[in-house]
């Protein structure tokens, strides 16, 4: 089998890259973080990766609001060569500040193919603040998305001040019914958070916390699967050792839900490039 290649965003107050690439390499991927100017400069080539992750962090400080600059300064310059790299079938995900730069780009929501038009907002969280939490959330199952296959409901954490997923009543009515809206917001018991604050934590339209473009190969979300990489990442993990301490067994060695957002990634493309 082909080795998987992976292209992690980094550069201008991104923060997230390193735990990123550390997700993609468990996940069985060979990781590179690649500055935003490698790629601009030419220096690095989107032809020897299969994925592309947009990032988390605040790129060039959310000026402008969250993602703009970014998508703006990557439209202008390598516009054209990303188009390139999604018609090949390769696969981009965008986390938190890298959804905020898809939906920009107009990569999302990708409507008949197209990937130019920007048709979605993430704006500020109703709640006024910035919001860091843990989220449950429920899967579509009837969504082409390819990280999400296999998963019904699943808990991610969140870091976030833009977060709102906001669009007019047509849009989303389409990513709807195209199955597009991948993950919702969810209440502790998996139904939907319809709105309530703090299960939907910044005030989303239905509860949209990621979308997939009609091919499933281009996903962004909010929540960060790259931040629960191993099991004591998360917040009730000592409780829930001594549960299993003292029901006799071991702790769970398997991949995390994070991890398996990204094995599911790696594992398309390397059935696609046997």
């Amino acid at each position: 089998m082909n080795r998987v290649n992976a292209l992690v965003l980094a550069g201008y107050g991104l923060n997230c890259d390193n735990e990123t690439a550390y997700a993609l390499e468990l996940a069985g991927a060979s990781a590179r973080r690649v500055h935003i100017n490698s790629l601009i400069d030419g220096s690095v080539t989107l032809d020897d990766f299969q994925i592309m992750v947009f990032v988390g962090g605040f790129s060039w400080g959310d000026d402008h609001g969250a993602g703009v600059i970014q998508a703006v300064r990557l439209k202008t310059n390598i516009g054209d060569k990303i188009l390139k790299f999604v018609d090949k079938g390769n696969l981009v995900l965008g986390i938190c500040n890298g959804f905020q730069t898809l939906v920009n780009l107009g990569l999302l929501p990708g409507f008949s193919g197209d990937y130019k038009t920007r048709s979605i907002a993430l704006t500020f969280n109703d709640c006024g603040n910035f919001r860091d939490d843990w989220v449950m959330l429920k899967v579509n199952s009837s969504s082409p998305c390819v990280f999400t296959k296999g998963f019904d409901i699943l808990e991610l954490p969140i870091r976030h001040g833009e977060g709102k997923f906001y669009s007019d009543k047509d849009i989303i009515q389409r990513l709807t019914k195209n199955n597009q809206v991948v993950i919702q917001y969810a209440l502790p018991d998996g139904n939907p958070a319809e709105g309530k604050f703090p299960f939907n934590p910044n005030g989303s339209i239905n509860d949209i916390a990621g979308i997939c473009d009609p091919t499933g190969r281009i996903f962004g979300l909010m929540p960060h699967p790259e931040a629960f990489n191993h099991w004591t990442n998360h917040p009730d993990w000592t409780r829930d050792k001594e549960k299993i301490k003292r029901s006799g067994k071991k702790p769970d060695s398997n991949l995390t839900t994070g991890i398996r957002i990204f094995k599911n990634g790696v594992d398309f493309i390397a059935r696609k490039n046997p």
